[in-house]
């Protein structure tokens, strides 16, 4: 059943997934597609498409935050984690206590000292680290916080294929919100209330999306893809406890639903970056190829410095950062997975 909203809904960011969301929610509400180049607002407009995406007939672009501030209560910020907080604090003066915002990016923020960069630090705690979420809370007025998480590949929701999220909020007017504007035929959507824990399923899945995409480009089958899945989800499930999440977030859409769909498809942007690295690639040229985002690259880099603070056994984690950064082969690090004492299956229930 089509639910109408009597105000519109505004989504600040317009790549893939943004223009995804947008489209998804016109369905039930006009929509804004903010997007910071003003010739990025006049091509969408003249054009009628936006990343090979064609606008539903709800979908307006503009370019003008404070208008779709002042028109929207419910805001959907899809922007990838190096621009999140820049873009929040152009957002934040036009925001107020009685606005929601679910957000859509998996990646982290991180808090440095003055004049140092990340690669200063070789470790760093969870008060350094940041959720998208929690940048929200920290820029804004904004009381009423959720995320967007699950097995979202752009392409296949853009063709109408059958998909689902998760919209965490530690308020159930947000979940309840997110379920009637984004909820179709074709697109289910499921609530929690473990923001923190499901904000972390969506950033540590990408890290074991880049060693699956490496394992295709060594050739390599599924018994090994399913090895690194089952032994990923076990690392993921440590850290993100440690991290402030809950084990139960983990086994759910957003996180094994997920790590499955990053892990095992040709259209994530981190299975592609481990891939084309195990077929030898230059990293930097991987990147500046890509038309967006793979969140992983950096996710890794904080994560490593995380592991080494809480001491935590993550193997796959390490092996992959080598990978990255450190010029070690696909195949040693393989080698050295294969090699790494596990005795226990299940050690987190």
């Amino acid at each position: 059943m089509k639910i109408s909203f009597d105000k519109p809904v505004g989504v600040v960011g317009a790549g893939g997934f943004g223009t995804v969301v947008a489209n998804i929610l016109s369905a039930n509400a006009q929509v804004y597609l903010y997007a910071r180049k003003p010739q990025v607002v006049e091509q969408m407009i003249t054009s009628g498409f936006s990343h090979g995406q064609k606008l539903k007939p709800g979908v307006t672009p503009t370019g003008d935050l404070q208008m779709m501030a002042d028109q929207c209560e419910i805001l959907f910020p899809v922007v990838p984690s190096s621009a999140f907080r820049e873009s929040i604090k152009k957002l934040a003066p036009f925001l107020h206590p009685y606005h929601i915002l679910i957000h859509g990016t998996k990646g982290l923020d991180i808090k440095l000292s003055p004049g140092k960069s990340l690669d200063d630090y070789t470790q760093l705690t969870r008060e350094q680290v940041l959720t998208m979420s929690e940048v929200i809370q920290e820029e804004t007025d904004v009381l009423r916080v959720g995320c967007l998480a699950g097995p979202n590949l752009a392409k296949e929701i853009a063709d109408n294929q059958p998909a689902a999220t998760v919209v965490a909020s530690r308020f159930e007017e947000v979940i309840q919100l997110g379920q009637k504007l984004l909820r179709n035929d074709m697109f289910q959507v499921y609530g929690n209330q473990d923001l923190i824990g499901i904000e972390l399923c969506g950033v540590l899945k990408n890290i074991i999306a880049i060693a699956s995409g490496a394992l295709s480009g060594l050739g390599l089958g599924e018994n090994a893809r399913a090895l690194l899945i089952s032994r990923g989800m076990v690392e993921m499930i440590h850290l993100g406890v440690a991290l402030g999440g809950n084990t139960k977030a983990f086994l759910g859409l957003a996180g094994i639903g997920d790590l499955v769909a990053t892990c095992t498809s040709t259209l994530s942007r981190n299975y592609t970056v481990g891939y084309r690295m195990a077929k030898g690639e230059n990293l930097d040229d991987i990147i500046s190829s890509m038309e967006e985002v793979a969140e992983g690259v950096k996710t890794i880099k904080i994560t490593k410095k995380l592991v080494k603070y809480y001491k935590i056994r993550a193997p796959i984690t390490e092996m992959t950062y080598k990978v990255l950064f450190e010029n070690l082969s696909a195949d040693d690090a393989l080698q050295y997975l294969m090699k790494y004492p596990f005795n226990v299956d299940i050690d987190f229930l």
